[in-house]
């Protein structure tokens, strides 16, 4: 079994304690994204929206270092502060997770994520091809 990890090189990491992603296999495991600037290393301005928006850029940053994309998620985890927002976490969602085949989701609303954040995402994907098995 192989094992990689991968790393944003960025300012933001707050007192990191964990990979920003493993791969074992043919499977990555990426770490909850905040909704922040690796540039400024702050939470974007905007609230819930653009905090996943952000989120998600992140997750693509991380997905192309392991020559992935969005296409290759197979499931997210999105954690928010508060339920109120979902719809408008999911109009950023969809600009990424578009097409035929969506990744699986769960959403939950939590008591608080890290620097007070309004979204916190994760992901798991599959490196290489993916096969549609209801085609």
């Amino acid at each position: 079994m192989e094992m990689r990890f991968f790393g944003m090189s960025c300012k933001y990491m707050y007192g990191l304690y964990c990979s920003q992603a493993v791969l074992i296999d043919r499977t990555m495991y990426i770490a909850g994204q905040l909704g922040i600037d690796p540039r400024s290393g702050q939470l974007v301005p905007g609230g819930a929206k653009e905090e996943a928006k952000q989120a998600l850029k992140n997750i693509g940053e991380i997905l192309k270092a392991a020559g992935c994309d969005y296409t290759n998620v197979v499931k997210t985890t999105v954690l928010m502060a508060d339920m109120k927002d979902f719809s408008d976490i999911n109009e950023s969602y969809k600009q990424f997770f578009c097409g035929n085949v969506l990744p699986a989701r769960a959403a939950y609303q939590v008591v608080s994520l890290p620097k007070d954040a309004q979204v916190e995402i994760e992901a798991v994907a599959v490196q290489g091809p993916i096969q549609d098995a209801s085609a």
